[in-house]
Order: structure tokens, then C-alpha cells, then sequence
């Protein structure tokens, strides 16, 4: 039975969907594959195992990350070219999607070997389906950076920008980062969205003033995050209140770092944003 359902399958590298969180949101035909292709490349064995050991998959499984990469491609492109089918899973959701796999489906293009996606949990999706946010226009834009003003100016590029924001965050930046959306897109309204399709699953939408204060009065939440962020208001601008934003600023940097950020976020002239910074830090 197991051959004559292998052969359903041509071969060539299969990028699969695995869930997210509950396991099982899973396809049938997704396991249909991890069942009976010849290899399953995986981020992390160990992450994966759990999921093929909860369906007895017992398919050989190698690690494939961004870091070996270099080592174990060459390798996968051979057994592919040998005609065997390989497919590519994550640790959680679509491969590719902020996620190492697009240099191993590239060189399989380069190769003419066959290459083909079964679809399956996305954390993007889940997160816009649940946020109530227009969705007929929206950007996804990765993870933030961790440091402050390099994700200060991350936002920054997309302040104007007429369409829903999706990031990926992780739960302890979550306060720093929703205090840097409110300085430098404005009091938009933001939907966190923790631990999808998961036990303790949680959708927090509101102003991010709100928002702000919710979470300061809270311990620093656990899991995995994704911020969805509402387009802006194309009446309002991106920072009209530049004492409030500097007051922002200056709880966490200094004057000069401040007047830097603030600056550049706002574009106003440094020299009325250093005037306003020495106000507030000496009022302060």
C-alpha cells in the first residue's frame, strides 16, 4: 500500500506546511508525503520529531538550516537529482516564510529539478484572519530588529504606507515595541496576536495607548507573537506631537540619541527638535 502511494508522488523537493501550534492542523496530503518520501529535511530534528512522532512518520530526517547549508545542500541536491523526493518542512507554519528554504529552491530551479509547495498553516494568515483588519492590501515586513533605533527606523519606512503591517516579535521586546509603533506611527489601533492556534491562544486589539498600558500592568507574556498593525489615517500625520515623542524617547536613550531618533522619524529640523529635547530633559 505504502508503494503504491509513494508513486503518487513525482519526485522532486516538496516544500510542506506543517501547524503552527495544534498539530492538527496538518493536511492529509501533507502526511501522505512525510509518510512516504525518501527524506525529510527539517530546521531542527528535534522540533520536528515531536510532530513526526506523533503520526509515526518514520521517514529519515536531516537537518537544514541557514547555518549548514553549505554543507548539506550540495547533498540534498544529489539525492533530488537521483531521483528522490525530498520534503522541506520548518520548525512551525510555511518554509520559506521567515524561514531558511529559498536557497535550496533556487538551486533546485537552476537544476530543472522539480520543485512544489503543499499549503498549509501560516502564522501571517492566522494573524490578519483574527486581527479584523483590512486584509485586501497588506505588507508583511518579517521581525522588527532588537535594537532601538534600528527598529525605530524600520517603522519609519513604512509610517506612510496605505496598508496593513504584519511583524513578527518576540514576547519580550513586545512592550519596547509597541512603545516605538506609538512614537513613530502614531496612536494606530494594533491587534497582538500570542500563542495561535494554541491552548492559551490570545488576541489583544485596541489603541496601542491602551495596548500600552495593558501590558505594562501585566508580567511579560509568553510565546510567539505577531503584531498586525492598521493602516494610517491618511488625514492625520505620522508624529504631530514632538514633545510627546521625545518625551518617548528620552525614558530610554539619551539626549543626543533621542534628538537623533526623533529627527529622523519626524523630519523636522534637528535644531528645533535638540531646542524642545533640553526643555523637557531639564523640566523632567
Amino acid at each position: 500500500m505504502e508503494n503504491t502511494r509513494k508513486n503518487t508522488f513525482k519526485r522532486g523537493l516538496y516544500v510542506t506546511s506543517t501547524p503552527i501550534g495544534n498539530l492538527s492542523d496538518i493536511t492529509i496530503r501533507a502526511l501522505d508525503l512525510l509518510k512516504n518520501a525518501d527524506l525529510i529535511a527539517c530546521e531542527d530534528k528535534r522540533v520536528s520529531g515531536k510532530l513526526l512522532a506523533y503520526y509515526e512518520v518514520k521517514t529519515p530526517t536531516i537537518s537544514y538550516h541557514d547555518h549548514n547549508a553549505p554543507q548539506v545542500m550540495p547533498r540534498l541536491i544529489a539525492e533530488l537529482k537521483a531521483g528522490k523526493i525530498v520534503a522541506l518542512i520548518s520548525d512551525a507554519g510555511t518554509p520559506l516564510i521567515s524561514d531558511p528554504g529559498y536557497k535550496l529552491v533556487n538551486e533546485c530551479q537552476k537544476e530543472d529539478i522539480m520543485v512544489t509547495s503543499l499549503p498549509g498553516a501560516s502564522a501571517i494568515l492566522c494573524a490578519l484572519t483574527n486581527a479584523g483588519m483590512p486584509t485586501d492590501n497588506f505588507l508583511f515586513c518579517g521581525f522588527l530588529p532588537s535594537k532601538l533605533i534600528a527598529r525605530q527606523k524600520e517603522l519609519k519606512k513604512f509610517a506612510t504606507t496605505q496598508t496593513t503591517l504584519v511583524y513578527y516579535e518576540s514576547a519580550r521586546r513586545l512592550l519596547a515595541c509597541l512603545k516605538d509603533i506609538r512614537m513613530v506611527l502614531g496612536n494606530r489601533r494594533v491587534a497582538v496576536c500570542r500563542e495561535l492556534t494554541k491552548l492559551y491562544e490570545e488576541v489583544q486589539k485596541d489603541e496601542i495607548d491602551e495596548l500600552i498600558i495593558y501590558y505594562e500592568q501585566r508580567a511579560t507574556p509568553k510565546g510567539e507573537i505577531v503584531i498586525v498593525i492598521e493602516p494610517p489615517d491618511k488625514n492625520s500625520e505620522v508624529i504631530d506631537d514632538l514633545d510627546g515623542a521625545l518625551t518617548d524617547a528620552l525614558e530610554s536613550l539619551t539626549v543626543k540619541e533621542a534628538v537623533a531618533v526623533v529627527t529622523y522619524i519626524s523630519g523636522r529640523k534637528r535644531k528645533e527638535v535638540y531646542k524642545r529635547a533640553l526643555k523637557i530633559a531639564k523640566d523632567g
